[in-house]
C-alpha cells in the first residue's frame, strides 16, 4: 500500500476517533467507532495482515458495535445536552496533552531505531487462515458449538428481558 492510502486510512481514523469523542449522540458516536475501526481494517492490509484485517471487520465492526448499538437502543439512550464549558479544565487539559505530544516527539526523535526503516517481513508459505479454520473445525469444534450456544440463550434473555409489559 502506498504511503499517500496509509495517511488517508490513518488520518480517517483518527478524525472519526475524535468524532465519537465529540459526537453528543451516541448512535452517531457508535456509527463513527465502525468507521474507525475500518480504517483500522485498512491499515492492516497495508501491513499484509490479511486475517488481523477481516477479524477486525467481523468480530469488532460487525459484532460488538451491534452490541453496542443494541444497548444503546434498549437503553434509550438520548443526545446529551449542552452544558457549559468547564474552560479552566479544557486549557488545563490542551496543555497536558500537549506537553505529552512534545514529550513523544522527544523521545522517539533520540531513539535511533525509530529513525530506521523496519526491514520487511519474510513471506511465509504457510496459510494462517487455513490453520486456524481446521483447529477451530475439528480440535475446538464442541467449544466453537458451546459459545454458539451460549450466544444464542444470552440473546433470548436479552430479548426476554427487555421486553416491555403493556398495561
Amino acid at each position: 500500500m502506498s504511503l499517500v492510502l496509509f495517511w488517508i486510512f490513518a488520518l480517517l481514523m483518527l478524525a472519526f476517533g475524535v468524532g465519537v469523542i465529540v459526537s453528543r449522540n451516541p448512535v452517531a458516536s457508535a456509527l463513527n467507532l465502525v468507521v474507525s475501526f475500518l480504517g483500522l481494517a485498512a491499515l492492516f492490509l497495508s501491513l499484509d495482515a490479511y486475517f488481523i484485517a477481516v477479524i477486525q471487520v467481523l468480530v469488532y465492526a460487525g459484532a460488538i458495535m451491534v452490541l453496542f448499538l443494541f444497548i444503546i437502543m434498549l437503553l434509550d439512550l438520548r443526545a446529551e445536552k449542552l452544558r457549559k464549558i468547564n474552560w479552566v479544565a479544557l486549557a488545563g487539559g490542551i496543555v497536558v496533552a500537549l506537553a505529552f505530544l512534545v514529550q513523544t516527539f522527544s523521545v522517539v526523535g533520540k531513539f535511533r531505531p525509530a529513525r530506521e526503516p523496519f526491514p520487511l517481513l519474510p513471506r511465509s508459505a504457510i496459510d494462517d487462515v487455513h490453520n486456524v479454520g481446521i483447529l477451530l473445525f475439528s480440535n475446538y469444534n464442541l467449544p466453537f458449538q458451546i459459545i454458539g450456544l451460549v450466544v444464542l440463550v444470552a440473546t433470548i434473555g436479552v430479548v426476554v428481558l427487555s421486553k416491555r409489559e403493556l398495561r
